[in-house]
């Protein structure tokens, strides 16, 4: 009795001081939080489309909340202003990424750019791709200077489109979502590699065209991994439902495909090129490194993989987006067709409406913003991990949690934008006059802020302009088999970007001035 009196008694202290540790590990100083479940947390609340999901819980819990996601604490942010504490105020603490799976195995073990943590490794990574000899890789690649000089490359790929789709019978609808990605596709790797791979199949002995496995890839990269959650035991979760085995066919197609890059590169008979493109220079850089110098063929895979997914799905995901809007919206269409015929004139009537009268449309502009706010191509953003005890919004936010930016939500804001669901170019001639999406204005973040933004932004701009300049100027559009605009899907599928699930179809009508 004596003895089950001193269980009982031992019992009740170590209750109480259970008790008492959570109750200053909960501190009261956090940010609100939706009621979790055992073990899996807030994990159920996240749903098949999550940035639609964290956007409606934020309209319950504030622009700033903690959420539980299995033994990870997320932060997740909805509101401009706290997104500025994060990616400005508390860039330096915030710049590191999570080790998530999808992105270690892609990138041959955070070897990349876009996903390495912030470390000394990622910092010397930057200075070789940004610094070293000041020539082309992932980031000067992308600079205005670098950009300029494809402009023929961009503008040959366009024509290419512009003179299939001419060739499409009467009334026959043209996928514009295939279209798209193929067009991007050309354009990068002749860019990167120095010619296309359109029509070139993957080694491994399957039939998988480029399209299939670049979107696979994005769906790993932003998929959600049990054992990103679920630390030793997350790893049984994924093997069970597939995920692992969909992770590694992902990874080795691509590697052979990388491997063939370079090995084409490599080869001696190979004609000069009259322009260095990425692959050469890194091949450059690692022919040229001394003695135990650490970069290596894994090296240059990664930072490929950061330059295909990168840019060729994001940028098409855009064009089709906006192509959707525009055939929702009849008065913008008619507007923007009406600014881009009238700059080319009648007397001319040229083969291809170049990037240099693109770029200079106001209005083209405006709906390329107006796109981006509503169908930002990253909607949560790749997530940053703090990597110290900061404050954001007066709440503390310890080290190792892990912060969602919802571009989605930010872009959708109503004590941001009037009439966000709107489709509304127009808000950045007026309301909104000098919001760019440059990083320097949280409004608008599709492209990111600061140490983590995207490189690629010049790229894209310039792609999205000549490409949608094109195809209003050369063809009329309108909906197949007599549908109508509220016919038109805006269905969305995830994965690292947000597809249009449904494929957009629409009749060309060339266009004769």
């Amino acid at each position: 009795m004596a003895f089950f009196s001193i269980f009982l008694l031992l019992l009740l202290v170590l209750l109480s001081l259970f008790f008492i540790f959570n109750l200053k590990k909960k501190n009261p100083n956090q940010p609100p939080s939706p009621p979790k479940l055992p073990i899996i947390g807030n994990l159920h609340q996240l749903g098949k489309l999550p940035h639609r999901s964290l956007q409606k819980l934020s309209q319950n819990y504030g622009p700033i909340m903690l959420l539980q996601l299995g033994k990870v604490p997320t932060l997740v942010i909805s509101s401009p202003e706290m997104a500025k504490q994060v990616l400005k105020t508390h860039d330096l603490e915030c710049c590191s990424r999570p080790l998530t799976q999808g992105p270690r195995r892609l990138s041959y073990n955070f070897l990349d750019i876009a996903f390495s943590p912030y470390n000394d490794y990622w910092k010397e990574m930057r200075k070789i791709c940004v610094l070293e000899l000041k020539k082309i890789c992932v980031l000067e690649l992308f600079s205005s200077r670098r950009v300029k000089s494809f402009a023929s490359v961009r503008e040959e790929s366009a024509a290419s489109l512009i003179d299939l789709i001419s060739q499409t019978s009467p009334n026959i609808p043209v996928n514009l979502s295939e279209k798209m990605f193929y067009l991007l596709d050309s354009i990068i790797c002749k860019i990167v590699c120095g010619r296309s791979y359109q029509g070139k199949q993957f080694q491994n002995g399957s039939n998988s065209k480029h399209e299939k496995v670049i979107q696979e890839a994005m769906a790993m990269l932003g998929s959600f991994s049990a054992a990103d959650f679920f630390p030793y035991v997350g790893w049984i979760v994924d093997v069970f439902t597939g995920l692992h085995d969909r992770r590694e066919k992902s990874f080795h197609e691509f590697d052979e495909f990388y491997q063939m890059v370079i090995d084409e590169h490599l080869d001696p008979h190979r004609p000069v090129p009259e322009n260095e493109d990425t692959v050469d220079f890194l091949i450059r850089l690692l022919k040229n490194q001394s003695d135990g110098g650490s970069l290596t063929q894994d090296h240059i895979k990664a930072i490929l993989m950061n330059v295909f997914l990168g840019s060729i799905d994001t940028t098409s995901v855009t064009l089709v987006w906006a192509m959707t809007e525009l055939m929702k919206n009849p008065r913008v269409m008619k507007k923007l067709q009406a600014e881009i015929r009238s700059s080319v004139g009648e007397i001319n009537k040229p083969q291809l409406v170049e990037g240099t009268v693109c770029e200079n449309l106001k209005y083209l502009k405006m709906v390329f913003k107006e796109t981006l706010r509503l169908h930002p191509p990253s909607v949560l953003m790749i997530p940053h991990l703090a990597q110290q005890h900061i404050k954001i919004g007066g709440y503390d936010v310890y080290p190792n949690t892990r912060i969602q930016v919802n571009v989605f939500a930010i872009g959708r804001d109503p004590e941001t934008w009037k009439n966000p669901q709107e489709f509304y170019p127009e808000r950045f001639e007026n309301e909104a006059i000098g919001i760019d999406f440059l990083g320097q204005n949280f409004e608008l973040l599709p492209f990111g802020s600061r140490r983590r933004v995207c490189p690629g932004i010049t790229m894209a701009t310039a792609s999205f302009e000549l490409v949608l300049g094109n195809l209003l100027y050369h063809f009329d559009w309108k909906l197949p088999n007599g549908m109508e605009t509220q016919d038109l899907s805006m269905e969305e599928e995830l994965g690292l970007t947000v597809h249009k699930k449904i494929p957009l179809c629409l009749v060309p009508i060339k266009y004769n001035p």
